[in-house]
């Protein structure tokens, strides 16, 4: 049985967006930001869909492929 994982990572958004993992790391800050969450919180996949307007559908793919 594998877990599927909850978190989003800035590797995570490199495979998905092909910009760099530097741009990973602004982008889940941005969205820290928005969410009025503090720097040890982290970011769940459907903070970042919702956030980015890509369908959790089409970011699994590239987290668990």
């Amino acid at each position: 049985m594998r877990m599927e994982r909850i978190i989003i990572y800035p590797k995570d958004i490199q495979r998905i967006t092909g910009k760099s993992e530097r741009y990973g790391r602004l982008l889940l800050k941005r969205i820290k930001d928005h969410l009025k969450k503090e720097d040890h919180q982290l970011v769940t996949i459907e903070e970042f869909c919702s956030y980015t307007g890509i369908k959790i559908e089409e970011v699994s793919g590239y987290l668990y492929a």
